[in-house]
């Protein structure tokens, strides 16, 4: 399959669909916006997309947890739907309020297949605070969606994000290599003079996968870093390239997940 279909889901809170459809689309996919309720009453159908991306953004209102209301939908109208899809040869990303809603479905990590079971949780910033910031990210594991990504730059925005579990699951998913992001001490916490885990994730996790590898969810935004402009830096950067006699990029380190998503049906 030379150009895989993308379906974004969107609904009532949700705000970074456009910038996830366009992540993939400028990673050569072919990517919609499908309203959750279109899924539930049949307009749309799951079966006929390959990758399923969950976006940030505060679904619901997040009025009773973040990601908790849109996971109780998907349980309760579509599960049978989005287990069968995630049991076959597809993908799947969730994205801040998209990986919320992923553990909060038990979808992630999932071990030992056990898909609907709640085994981690994202629960307040160590500081009670809302954060929008940028954070160093080191990619690891084996997941086709991390191949060749190693340690980027990508913003935050998130007042739900540390990582938490209990010890066991926690071992288990570092005994089985399901920790695909930690945040990292790099060029970005430098530039901005700030801690490099920002909500007081345990062991600095920023994103895990299922046992396969082919489900994802990270708390950064790597749909906001598709391009070199959007770093916050990028003009001192871009003196520092002509001063050295260096190209100018013209993309961003988080496009690097999408082109890896797209690559996977190549």
């Amino acid at each position: 399959m030379a150009q895989p279909n993308v379906l974004t889901l969107t609904g009532y809170g949700i705000n970074c669909d456009e910038e996830t459809k366009f992540a993939f689309e400028q990673s050569g996919a072919k990517a919609d916006i499908v309203h959750i309720n279109d899924l539930i009453d049949g307009h749309k159908k799951l079966s006929d997309y390959q990758i399923l991306a969950f976006p940030g953004g505060f679904s619901y209102g997040d009025d009773t947890g973040s990601g908790n209301a849109l996971a109780n939908r998907i349980r309760n109208h579509l599960w049978d739907e989005v287990q069968q899809f995630l049991e076959g040869d597809h993908l799947a990303i969730g994205i801040c309020n998209g990986f919320q809603v992923m553990v909060n479905l038990g979808i992630l990590p999932a071990v030992n297949g056990n898909y609907g079971d709640r085994q981690v949780a994202l629960v307040h910033n160590d500081s009670a605070r809302y954060l929008d910031r940028w954070v160093d990210l080191e990619f690891q594991g084996k997941s086709p969606w991390v191949q060749g990504v190693g340690t980027i730059s990508v913003p935050i925005a998130h007042g739900e994000g540390r990582f938490y579990t209990t010890e066991d699951v926690l071992q288990t998913l570092n005994d089985k290599g399901l920790v695909a992001a930690r945040y990292v001490s790099g060029d970005m916490c430098d530039y901005q003079e700030l801690k490099s885990n920002p909500n007081g994730s345990l062991e600095d996790i920023a994103g895990i996968t299922d046992e396969s590898g082919r489900l994802i969810g990270m708390m950064p935004h790597p749909e906001r870093s598709i391009k070199f402009t959007h770093l916050p830096n990028w003009t001192l950067l871009k003196e520092q390239h002509k001063r050295e006699g260096k190209e100018i990029p013209s993309e961003g380190d988080g496009l690097k997940i999408f082109e890896n998503g797209v690559k996977y049906f190549k």
